[in-house]
């Protein structure tokens, strides 16, 4: 299922990705990805260095992201568990994350995912359990 641009407005609108500078650009067939121009206020402790729990945020938005596409219309989904590793400094202005399910089971999708600054060194990779969850189950 591809998401609609009108859902991507809507939730790239939200607080949250303003705060840290991520933007959901796609998002369909199980994968999805994003971006994050990260602001002076979440680099931290070393200027020009987004601080690892954005990074973490970014992945684990993106990934949920990728899952909604493979679950479909009428349903949400919640991390189960996200694992990740920094094999090298965030440094730069735009990160890009690409995930993807690589697993369905039931209402358990596992999901990959890589962080890659502007010349497309690995900054960050992961990967998570996450459970699909029916949309009014979150009211």
């Amino acid at each position: 299922m591809i998401i609609s641009i009108a859902k991507f407005e809507q939730f790239n609108a939200n607080p949250l990705y303003h705060t840290i500078g991520m933007q959901v650009i796609s998002a369909g067939d199980s994968q999805a990805v994003s971006q994050l121009r990260p602001p002076d206020n979440v680099c931290w402790p070393f200027p020009g260095q987004p601080h690892g729990g954005i990074l973490f945020t970014q992945m684990d938005s993106t990934m949920a992201w990728a899952v909604l596409s493979a679950a479909g219309e009428g349903t949400n989904c919640t991390t189960v568990n996200l694992e990740i590793q920094y094999p090298a400094p965030a440094r730069g202005p735009v990160f890009t994350c690409e995930t993807r399910v690589v697993h369905r089971t039931g209402r358990s999708c596992f999901v990959r995912g890589e962080s890659r600054d502007e010349e497309g060194g690995l900054v960050a990779m992961g990967q998570a359990t996450f459970r699909i969850i029916r949309a009014e189950a979150m009211l």
